[in-house]
Parts: structure tokens; C-alpha cells; sequence
């Protein structure tokens, strides 16, 4: 098997003020790619961060009254700090404030861009939005107000640095139109090709010391210049691996890495799928492979922001949820293309139905009755009469093919159990744990997080109604009144039923791994027994 080097990044935060829940989104989002990568066997980095060099951080601490670099340094804690609650696998966090790995490999960048060159120096004068932390042309405003935060930007006029993105519109759009940068999903792709298509300008990428109040890295040989904070941010998917300290990492990472996977929200797509590119074919080093796109989160129909009166917690939510119901409402709930509205009845609604109902009940219903009926020894797959209490025999039960086993020989050499209607031989169940592993594949590949979880849900839907439709608790009557074949088609039902939970377990893996454990501790002999029943969710209603 080939193992891939695959890289994927977070968007890195502005720490003007607390975390909220729509971040939290893009964090699940790249935990479960990299969760998943790591379970087919791909050497995986998975990278965060917190933008420290803001204006709008300079003037969030001013009104709270703190020196700047207490205010970042507490936010961009409670930042780092999600990856306990959220259940996250990051490998690395870099600090742009602070990181000492950052401003050299900035400041390298830089010289690289220069050395092309593509910086030049002229007088600007434009509208900007520090909400954005980006000049706008008037036709780009919303009767006069950003498009993004509904406020007035301000006129500002002064001589800064340039980059010459007007050089590579040419370049860019042949690389997004040709598949080699992939943008997802499809709107969002044909959304960058068409502002490409609308003429590309060179953007500023400097402020003056003064209207930086000082904050952030000076531009190498200008010292009256601060660079641009998206400059300066873009930078950390090299920083982080070294660019400027340690070539060894950015090749390993980036240089030779198999995918460069970009994680972000569409209000910064402009930044990430046209500016970042062009910016790195001046430095002349590869482009992310990908960039994929979510939308928003929204509550009462309003974008969910750090800053505005509509931000949710995502600790309180864990705090009052529950790290699965969490995540789960995220990757189940957020379409592949579009906005969702958040609310605590559809996080709630969501995981009692599909957890607790769904996923819970299954595994619950499969241990009790495997206690209940065969003193908590799961039948073996062949269909083997169940082992005597105290008959000392320990062997591990072998799982079935593909997961689930699908027709079960009989122990005396006869037959094996016929396939048909309300038989126990459990053949949707097989199929839908043999299909989940590449259905997941499918949908994960093209950003799909809504089909992936749905691969996993329908084993648990179609062992569910194979466990209603077989009855085994009628089973279990007919074989104390002596019937033998009701026993060994109880053995078998029973058989499908628990591989099929064990699938759940490990398929369910990347998306709710603390789940996925509780799953894999209820499924696994010990000592010839499986543990004593025990819930695997709880159900939240009654919160």
C-alpha cells in the first residue's frame, strides 16, 4: 500500500476575541480528513494557528484596556484550547505573534517576491474594512457598507508596498481551469474563476507603521512599514514547516508532499484561492493541491461571528452537549455548499435521533441480547452452537468477511442458512458495512462530510431493521422449545448484528472518535465474554 504525505491546514484566526462555534466547524472539518488519512495509512500533518498581527487586534485590546500581547496571547489560548473539548488531532499550532519560526520565514518570503520582481512602491488611496483587513472598490460594497461585516469602510490614503498579482491572472486561471489547484465545491471554483476573469489588480501589501500602531513584522530594509497582515498570514502554512529555518520540513511537507490541503471559509476564498497562488509562483514554490470551502454558520439567519451578539461557544456547547453531539451536528447538519442555522433543538434533535436512537440503541440491543441469550459469548461466525458456561473456552472471535459475515455454514455439514426474505443471513447489513469504506472514501474526497457520515448511518439503519425483522427474541423462544435450527439462525442473526456494530466502531473512527472507542470497548471479547451492556449515548431531550 502507498503511503501519501498529505498536509492540511486551518485557516488561522484573528484573536480579537473569543472563539465561536462557526470555527469550531473548519477544526472538525480538518480533524476528520486527517483522522481519516491517518486510518488508510498516509503520513499526515495536521496544522492551526491564531493570527496575531491584526489591526482589528490592536483595537479589540485598546478597548479592553490590555497591553496587545496579553490580549492575543489570552484569546489565542482559548483558541489552542478547543483541541480538548472538540476532541482534535492537531499536530502543530503557530503563534504569528510570537512563533520565532514565523517572522523569519516571512521575512524570506518576502525577499523571494522581491527578487522576482513583483513589490514596487506607489501612493494609494482606497476604502478599507479592518474587519477584513482589505481595501474594496466601491462596486464591491453593499450600498456602501462591506459585503461581509455591514460596516462603513474607511477612506485611507498613503504609500505602501505592492505585489504584482496583475502578472499571474493568466496563469492562475489556466491552473484552476485545468484541475491542478482544485477548488471546492464547484460554486466556489467558478466564483474565483469568474473574479479572475474580471481583471485582476495589483493590492497592497504594506501599512504604515503608525496606522499599525506598531503591531506586527516590518518590511525587511523599510522599517516605516509594517507587512500586510494577509501577507503576513498566508505565510504560516510555510512558516509552521520551517520556510526560512528548516528545509528539511517544508520538504517533507510541502516541497514533495503528495496533497496540500487548505481548509476555509468562503469569505476568505479571494485571499486563499487567488492572492496565496499567485503569491507563491513569485517565490517559485508548488501550490496547495487543494482548497476546500465551507460556508457559514448562522443563528436566526445572521452570519455567527466572534464579534457580534449572536456568537455561540463552542466550549459551553461541548460543556452542555457533549464533544459527539457536537461534532456530530456539525459534519451532519453543514451541506457540502451553503449555510446552516444553528440552533439547540437541531443539535439536540440531531444527536437523539442518530446517536442515541440510532447508533446507541443498535449497539446496546446487540450486547444485551448477546448476554441475555448466549451468557455474553457472541456466536462465531459458521454458525457453532454457543459455548457452555465454565467450558473454558477463550478463543477470540474472528470477524466476519468484509466486516459482517453474509451466509453461515451450519456446524453438521448441511446447507448453509438460505438467503431470502426474513432470513437471518443479514445480507443488507453486509453489503451496506461492505460498501461503507469506499462510499466514506468517495464522499471525503469530494469534501462531502453530510455522505460520508451517511455511509456509516445507513449500517446502523439496515441493522437495525434486520434485528426487527429477525426477531430474536422469538428465536430464542422457539429454540428452548426445541427447535435447533431456530438456534442456529439465532447464532447467525446475532453474528451479523455485533460485526455489523464493530463496523460502526471503526468507520465511525475519524468522525466521533471518542464514540467510535466506547463502540469498540462494548464490541471486544474478553476472556471468551463481552462487557456487560452499557450506553453508549445518552439521549439529550432530557437535558
Amino acid at each position: 500500500m502507498t503511503r501519501h504525505h498529505v498536509y492540511i491546514t486551518t485557516t488561522i484566526p484573528y484573536v480579537n476575541a473569543r472563539p465561536h462555534v462557526g470555527f469550531a466547524l473548519e477544526l472538525v472539518q480538518a480533524d476528520v480528513l486527517a483522522r481519516h488519512h491517518r486510518r488508510r495509512g498516509d503520513h499526515v500533518r495536521l496544522q492551526a494557528g491564531t493570527d496575531d498581527n491584526a489591526l482589528k487586534n490592536v483595537q479589540a485590546a485598546e478597548r479592553a484596556g490590555v497591553p496587545v500581547q496579553e490580549f492575543v496571547d489570552r484569546n489565542a489560548a482559548a483558541f489552542v484550547a478547543l483541541h480538548r473539548p472538540l476532541t482534535l488531532s492537531i499536530d502543530d499550532v503557530i503563534h504569528t505573534g510570537r512563533d520565532p519560526r514565523h517572522r523569519a520565514g516571512v521575512e524570506r518570503f518576502w525577499r523571494a517576491c522581491e527578487a522576482s520582481g513583483d513589490l514596487y512602491r506607489k501612493h494609494y488611496e482606497g476604502l478599507y474594512c479592518v474587519g477584513c483587513e482589505q481595501f474594496y472598490a466601491p462596486a464591491d460594497l453593499d450600498d456602501g457598507r462591506c459585503p461581509e461585516h455591514g460596516t462603513t469602510p474607511q477612506r485611507v490614503a498613503e504609500e505602501n508596498w505592492f505585489f504584482r498579482l496583475s502578472r499571474y491572472a493568466g496563469r492562475l486561471h489556466d491552473l484552476i481551469e485545468s484541475g491542478r489547484l482544485r477548488i471546492e465545491p464547484a460554486e466556489r471554483r467558478n466564483e474565483v474563476l469568474s473574479f479572475i476573469a474580471g481583471g485582476l489588480e495589483d493590492f497592497s501589501i504594506s501599512r504604515s507603521v503608525a496606522r499599525a500602531r506598531g503591531w506586527g513584522i516590518p518590511v525587511p530594509g523599510d522599517p516605516g512599514q509594517v507587512i500586510y497582515v494577509w501577507w503576513d498570514a498566508l505565510g504560516n502554512y510555510l512558516t509552521a514547516l520551517g520556510y526560512g529555518t528548516d528545509d528539511a520540513e517544508l520538504r517533507r511537507w510541502w516541497s514533495a508532499a503528495d496533497r496540500r490541503v487548505h481548509l476555509v471559509g468562503k469569505g476568505v476564498v479571494r485571499f486563499h484561492a487567488v492572492y496565496w497562488p499567485a503569491m507563491l509562483l513569485s517565490a517559485g514554490l508548488p501550490l496547495p493541491t487543494e482548497i476546500l470551502v465551507h460556508g457559514y454558520l448562522t443563528a436566526d439567519g445572521r452570519k455567527i461571528s466572534k464579534s457580534s451578539d449572536n456568537t455561540v461557544d463552542p466550549t459551553a456547547l461541548v460543556d452542555a452537549y457533549g464533544t459527539d453531539a457536537v461534532r456530530w451536528w456539525l459534519l451532519r447538519e453543514v451541506p457540502r455548499a451553503g449555510d446552516a442555522d444553528f440552533t439547540h433543538d437541531r443539535l439536540i434533535a440531531r444527536a437523539d435521533d442518530e446517536l442515541a436512537n440510532g447508533v446507541g440503541n443498535l449497539v446496546n440491543r446487540v450486547i444485551s441480547m448477546i448476554h441475555r441469550y448466549r451468557d455474553g459469548r457472541p456466536p462465531v461466525p459458521g454458525g457453532r452452537p454457543p459455548v457452555p458456561p465454565g467450558s473454558g473456552d477463550r478463543s477470540p472471535v474472528p470477524p466476519g468477511p468484509g466486516g459482517c459475515p453474509s451466509v453461515l455454514p451450519a456446524p453438521d455439514g448441511r446447507p448453509p442458512v438460505p438467503s431470502g426474505p426474513g432470513d437471518c443471513s443479514g445480507d443488507e447489513v453486509v453489503a451496506a458495512c461492505e460498501r461503507a469504506p469506499a462510499l466514506v472514501d468517495a464522499a471525503l474526497g469530494s469534501f462531502d462530510f453530510r455522505a460520508a457520515t451517511e455511509a456509516v448511518r445507513a449500517i446502523v439503519d439496515a441493522a437495525n431493521r434486520f434485528v426487527n425483522r429477525v426477531r430474536p427474541w422469538e428465536l430464542v423462544r422457539a429454540e428452548r422449545a426445541g427447535d435447533g435450527d431456530a438456534g442456529r439462525r439465532l447464532d447467525a442473526a446475532l453474528a451479523v448484528a455485533l460485526d455489523a456494530c464493530r463496523t460502526v466502531g471503526v468507520e465511525l473512527s475519524p468522525f466521533l472518535p471518542d464514540a467510535a472507542e466506547r463502540v469498540a470497548r462494548q464490541c471486544a471479547v474478553v476472556d471468551g465474554r463481552l462487557p456487560a451492556p452499557s450506553p453508549v449515548f445518552a439521549r439529550l431531550a432530557r437535558h
